[in-house]
């Protein structure tokens, strides 16, 4: 029940306060969690946190839901993982999530997979708000660091040289 799960709240006494979930839910209020998404080129991760990004709530890849190496990239694995990981948090009392995506970065593909999109549609048709805040304010954040100057790509040389 959403009770019995408790989380710890920092004080600025430095000194932990046990507060159970049911505390903050009232009526229709909405109670925040923060969803990473990190698109790979083969797979999909998906982890949440609360808040405070201290306390994971669930971790799950569509590679734990697959049955072989092949269908770790596909739609169906990413909407069985992210019905898990929305049943976890509907359990804990989660109605509401910050959404954070990220692609691979850096020197590799800056390009989000079009796969990431289906974990979003999965939670808004399970009835999650993603990142409400006040009447018209969305929250969904690109994550995916750029380098301002990169290391050398992989792969070698391509083309003619001379």
């Amino acid at each position: 029940t959403v009770g019995t799960s408790f989380r710890f709240v920092y004080n600025s006494i430095c000194c932990y306060k046990y507060y159970y979930m049911s505390d903050f839910i009232h009526g229709s209020e909405y109670v925040f969690g923060i969803l990473y998404i990190f698109t790979s080129k083969n797979n999909i991760f998906i982890h949440v946190t609360d808040l405070t990004g201290r306390e994971t709530i669930g971790r799950i890849s569509s590679g734990v839901v697959a049955k072989s190496k092949k269908e770790k990239k596909t739609n169906y694995s990413t909407m069985i993982a992210s019905h898990l990981m929305a049943a976890r948090c509907k359990s804990i009392g989660i109605n509401a999530l910050h959404v954070k995506i990220r692609a691979r970065g850096g020197n590799h593909s800056r390009v989000i997979s079009p796969v990431g999109h289906t974990v979003l549609r999965t939670f808004l048709r399970l009835g999650f708000k993603i990142g409400r805040m006040g009447k018209h304010i969305f929250l969904i954040e690109d994550t995916t660091p750029s380098p301002t100057d990169g290391t050398r790509k992989k792969g070698g040389r391509r083309g003619r040289r001379v």
